[in-house]
């Protein structure tokens, strides 16, 4: 592999992405695409993001073949060519061993991040769930503060239909916006002026150990911040001191820290509350998304906008005006008479947070969910946590997992969730089945949830739901 440099912006002619339809991919092979640099690659299957760049002007394919790399990649300069690829590929992968047998310049997608954003200021947001809403959050609020800033999501935004957000000048930006993923450790990758932490639980146990491997690496993600930056953690979890920055301000939904919420009022439209921070109160904050979990992120991110200088007025007018995240609490449909619900939800922890704002929200309806379980390795790890959260509705429809990027374990499926499930209204089916089960019933709250392909199914939900 050849060694880079941070004049590879301006030096390279061609980028090649493989797994190019993964959202955090997909933002980084639009960066290139809008700074005019020849763009294609590999994706598994077609869907909505890799549509996107294709009409953007990427070359796309959807077989793992040789044959089928463009000629702009394989006719230039290897030294004119980067390779960009994401961890969730397989090591047998054909044209990614191509590219390594033949002495490429191959990154990760978290190295490739490290170089587009390592001339500006990072806001990193890492977490075992929350850091998508939050980081989207902070970039709407410093582009509405006119800060010059670029944002890597892992979500699409409402507010600009995208999971890029950039600059006027985006290879000078003052601000990088970025998710810091703990899979595959690739947070590790990312030297922060100010991270948020979201959360710290159990999860990617094909990656780590046990939740000290987890706990001791994101030790080593904050010991990474800039000495004189910031830290924003939620008030519950427990770190070592000695790796903390100069800076250090604790966050929560309601209970008294350095910033949080207080006066809240929430219905099905909205969510009135102040923010409290070490300088004041940031009064009649109005969001309009429901849900508690949004205002404890709304916390989050207004506490990196208020250590950055930007004035309570500008985060209260951007808070305002803040659509939301497609798939993060995402109403289909929210009418008197039906509500319809989507959420990413694929963590235990998440379906929990999830399930309990919308009990909150709706405590006299009938909770109905469909969740599609999200890797083979983590049904297997969380099957008893996913049946107690799950349990939290009044009815499941449980569907087969979503594999992503694992083959399938030996005995294990969401039966085996299924089984742990003390609920009596739950039934386990393919997911080709929804329509033909799914019913319509008063007063209920319909749910779907999951990280997999069950977004492609929310139009058909839609549309029968209304139809009924």
């Amino acid at each position: 592999m050849n060694i880079i440099n941070k004049d590879i912006l301006n030096t390279i002619k061609a980028v090649y992405f493989i797994g190019a339809g993964g959202i955090g991919m997909s933002a980084i092979a639009e960066f290139f695409l809008k700074a005019g640099i020849y763009t294609a690659g590999y994706d598994k299957t077609p869907s909505r993001i890799t549509d996107n760049l294709i009409k953007e002007g990427a070359g796309i394919h959807f077989n793992d073949d040789i044959n089928l790399i463009p000629g702009k990649i394989i006719d230039i300069s290897k030294e004119d060519v980067l390779i960009i690829y994401t961890p969730a590929i397989p090591e047998s992968h054909t044209e990614l061993n191509y590219f390594f047998t033949n002495n490429y310049t191959v990154l990760k997608r978290s190295e490739i991040l490290r170089i587009i954003t390592s001339q500006s200021k990072v806001l990193a947001v890492a977490g075992t769930h929350g850091k998508t809403s939050v980081s989207t959050i902070i970039a709407h609020i410093f582009k509405s503060a006119e800060k010059d800033v670029n944002a890597f999501l892992g979500g699409i935004s409402k507010n600009y239909n995208s999971n890029l957000i950039l600059s006027t000048n985006p290879k000078n930006a003052e601000f990088s916006v970025a998710e810091a993923d703990e899979f595959d450790r690739s947070f590790l990758k990312l030297f922060p002026k100010t991270a948020v932490i979201t959360s710290i639980d159990e999860d990617h146990l094909d990656i780590y150990k046990d939740l000290n491997d987890i706990r001791n690496t994101f030790e080593q993600f904050i010991s990474q911040i800039d000495k004189n930056g910031n830290l924003i953690i939620k008030n519950t979890l427990k770190i070592h001191p000695e790796v903390f920055p100069q800076h250090v301000f604790t966050y929560a939904f309601s209970e008294k820290s350095d910033y949080y919420a207080k006066n809240i009022k929430t219905n099905s439209m909205q969510s009135h509350f102040d923010i409290v921070t070490p300088e004041g109160i940031i009064n009649d904050v109005i969001i309009n998304i429901p849900g508690n979990i949004n205002i404890e992120n709304v916390v989050a991110a207004a506490a990196t906008a208020d250590i950055h200088g930007i004035s309570h007025q500008n985060i209260k007018d951007a808070l305002f005006s803040w659509q939301g995240v497609k798939r993060r609490f995402d109403y289909i449909i929210n009418t008197p008479d039906l509500v319809y619900i989507n959420d990413y939800a694929h963590h235990p922890k998440e379906l929990s947070s999830f399930i309990h704002s919308v009990k909150n929200l709706y405590p006299d309806k009938n909770l109905i969910g469909i969740f599609q379980p999200h890797l083979y390795s983590r049904t297997r790890d969380f099957a008893d946590e996913f049946a107690r959260s799950l349990c939290l509705c009044n009815e499941i429809i449980l569907l087969n997992i979503y594999p992503a990027r694992e083959d399938p374990i030996p005995g294990v499926s969401s039966k085996i969730i299924f089984d742990k499930m003390k609920l009596k209204n739950k039934i386990l089916i393919k997911k080709e089945e929804l329509p033909e089960i799914l019913k319509v019933k008063e007063n209920s709250v319909y749910m779907t949830m999951g990280a997999g392909d069950i977004d492609e199914y929310t139009k058909k939900i839609k549309s029968f739901l209304l139809k009924k």
